[in-house]
């Protein structure tokens, strides 16, 4: 299957305040968010992107909009509701400071498996509608570009945690556990028989090894013949990762 980079938007003016914006409007980068976004392009920029989804948040596109600025090819862009913010209902535009001070907000740390915000989503929804759409995504672009292929999804906070908590088998009870900052890279590779986690929350390094090396097309299994270790299987012992890059993340 292919290959999917996860990055969170820049930090925000919300952000900056204190302030859960959830799916206000008018809520753009600030300048730390704008370098935050400049910084993850650089990254990004050694590989070839088949694909770039977006929530329809303007923090996302803002965000995309820096890191494919000056991209020699530019990929088709995608604006997915599946992968929008957590619907915050009653919550939205309003202090953390003064969230954390609600019952609920004990819930939200503990059993989030449990907590429809109220006048919003559930928390178990939004990971439901998240998971669907990057799996969606994901099997499209390796239809049409092979299992070599690369894409972006550009999202939220609380969505790529329950993203990655999908990919690595937890509960989504446990997805506090994971943090996942403004402007971070995590990448995950869904393959046949599961996932693969390859990266959480980076803030260095270019990632030039996820490039495609060489063609993306599996031979056939010759008759008689037992077929060869699937490209997702875990390696015994470890591996020797890369072939190339692995001082780089």
């Amino acid at each position: 299957m292919a290959t999917m980079i996860l990055v969170r938007h820049g930090r925000t003016t919300a952000n900056a305040s204190g302030t859960l914006a959830g799916r206000l409007p008018g809520v753009k980068l600030d300048e730390r968010g704008v370098e935050q976004a400049s910084r993850a392009a650089e990254r990004i920029a050694p590989v070839p992107l088949a694909l770039a989804v977006t929530s329809p948040m303007e923090r996302c596109q803002q965000t995309l909009s820096v890191i494919l600025e000056g991209r020699p090819e530019q990929p088709a862009v995608v604006v997915e509701d599946g992968v929008s913010e957590c619907d915050y209902g009653e919550w939205q535009g309003e202090k953390l400071s003064t969230l954390a001070r609600r019952k609920l907000w004990k819930t939200v740390q503990a059993q989030p498996s449990a907590v429809t915000f109220p006048g919003g989503e559930s928390m178990q929804a939004m990971q439901a509608r998240g998971v669907e759409a990057v799996r969606r995504h994901d099997a499209a672009v390796t239809a049409a570009h092979g299992d070599s292929a690369v894409w972006l999804c550009v999202s939220h906070g609380d969505l790529i945690k329950a993203i990655l908590a999908d990919a690595l088998g937890m509960h989504l009870d446990l997805f506090q556990r994971l943090h996942v900052d403004p402007a971070s890279i995590s990448v995950v590779r869904y393959g046949e028989g599961r996932p693969s986690v390859l990266a959480t929350n980076t803030h260095a390094g270019d990632l030039s090894w996820l490039a495609p090396q060489g063609s993306s097309k599996r031979a056939p299994a010759k008759k008689g013949r037992k077929p060869s270790r699937r490209r997702n299987d875990a390696v015994v012992g470890g591996g020797s990762g890369p072939a190339e890059g692995l001082d780089k993340v």
